[in-house]
C-alpha cells in the first residue's frame, strides 16, 4: 500500500476513534505531503513522500533536543509521541549493527581508502538506505569505519 494511501487510512480512523492527538499529527503529516504535492503539481511518489517524512522526522528530533535543552520535558515529550507516529509510516529503521554492515559493504563497493572518501560513502549510502536510517547516524558510522582505514 501506497505511503500517501496509509496516511490517508490512518486518518480515517483515528477521525473515527477520536483520537484527538493522533489525528493532529496525521494532519500535520498530510499537510506538509499536499503542500510538497501543489509545490510539484502532481503526485508524489512513494520515495518523494518519504522524503517529506524525513524532513519531518529531522525537525521533530532537532525539536526534542532543543525542548530539552531549555528544560521543557512537556514540550519534549509532545515532540517524542509526534516523532513515533511519523516514524510509524517510514520503513522499519535500521539498528547500528545493521548499519554498519550496509556501510563496510558500501566502502567496499565504491573503494573507499580513508576519510578523505567520505563524500562518496554518504552518497552511495543516502541513496541506498534512504528513510532507512537517520543521515547523522549514518555519517557518524561512516566517519568510525572510513577513521579505522586510515591505518
Amino acid at each position: 500500500m501506497k505511503v500517501v494511501e496509509r496516511i490517508n487510512r490512518e486518518l480515517l480512523a483515528a477521525t473515527k476513534n477520536r483520537d484527538k492527538e493522533r489525528l493532529s499529527i496525521i494532519r500535520l503529516i498530510r499537510s506538509a505531503l499536499q503542500n510538497r504535492q501543489i509545490d510539484k503539481r502532481g503526485e508524489l511518489t512513494d520515495e518523494e513522500a518519504l522524503q517529506v517524512l524525513s524532513s519531518l522526522v529531522k525537525k521533530a528530533k532537532e525539536s526534542i533536543e532543543q525542548f530539552e535543552k531549555g528544560n521543557r520535558p512537556d514540550l519534549a515529550q509532545k515532540e517524542k509521541r509526534e516523532l513515533e507516529i511519523i516514524l510509524s509510516f517510514m520503513p522499519r529503521q535500521l539498528g547500528e549493527d545493521e548499519l554498519r554492515a550496509q556501510l563496510d559493504s558500501i566502502i567496499a563497493e565504491v573503494g573507499a581508502k580513508g576519510p578523505q572518501d567520505l563524500g562518496l560513502v554518504m552518497k552511495a549510502a543516502m541513496e541506498r538506505l534512504k528513510g532507512r536510517a537517520d543521515g547523522k547516524m549514518v555519517n557518524q558510522v561512516a566517519r568510525e569505519l572510513l577513521a579505522s582505514k586510515k591505518g
